[in-house]
């Protein structure tokens, strides 16, 4: 497989103690997948591991055939990959369009940085409407949409979203739910972290079930579903 993310038998975590104990998992190109577990099962230290802030002490990650594993952080997002992190973490005293060009904070071209903007505003047009507005007087759906939107900014062929319907009313997670799932359709592969279990799988391909560091169940959103094991866990 040439494209998408790859983390072959990855082992990871803080002193001496392994949190992460041989994931390997694949996020295939221009598609969701989404990666479930309760607090406590590795996810936190997954999206670190990805992103060399707890660099795996074993194991390989491959993106778009480059080796990412020894990478820096700042390598890792230039390779293009993003990520939002828990919590819809906006500059209150900024503009939405000032938060929207903090995203694009590697790219020095002027025009690079208006042409992304334009395609966030395409994307969201409720933050073009929004623009001049500062960002801690927005909606807490509006500030997960200004999150999304500035993670794009940085023009990555990967997002990694991080519980994006922590501490959202049920209304306002459907709506961000909608929202990842056109990121998706712009072409940029998603990788959905979350523990909302029903709205992830209707809107992901596929998906894996960590489980104290380990990957205890994976496939398509439809046999995650049909996962008698996965369905005690999640739907009992």
């Amino acid at each position: 497989m040439s494209g998408g993310l790859v983390l072959e038998d990855i082992y990871a975590g803080y002193d001496q103690a392994d949190v992460l104990s041989g994931i390997s998992l694949v996020v295939p190109s221009g598609e969701i997948t989404c990666i479930l577990g309760s607090n406590g099962s590795g996810k936190t230290t997954l999206i670190r591991a990805i992103l060399g802030l707890t660099p795996p002490r074993k194991g390989r990650i491959v993106f778009d055939g480059q080796d990412l594993t020894a990478r820096p952080t700042h390598e890792i997002i230039a390779a293009g990959i993003a990520c939002i992190p828990e919590g819809r973490k906006v500059f209150p005293k900024l503009s939405v369009a000032e938060n929207l060009e903090v995203g694009a904070y590697q790219e020095k071209d002027r025009n690079a940085i208006a042409a992304r903007l334009e395609r966030v505003y395409v994307t969201f047009p409720r933050l073009k409407e929004r623009s001049t507005q500062l960002a801690g007087t927005l909606s807490g759906g509006e500030q997960a949409m200004l999150s999304i939107g500035r993670g794009l900014m940085a023009s990555p062929r990967l997002l990694i979203i991080d519980e994006p319907s922590l501490g959202l009313s049920p209304l306002l997670v459907k709506e961000n739910f909608k929202v990842i799932k056109q990121v998706k359709e712009t072409g940029v592969s998603v990788l959905l972290v979350e523990q909302n279990v029903h709205q992830t799988l209707a809107i992901s391909q596929r998906g894996y079930v960590l489980s104290q560091g380990r990957v205890v169940a994976e496939g398509t959103a439809g046999e995650l579903r049909a996962n008698s094991e996965v369905q005690q866990a999640y739907f009992g």
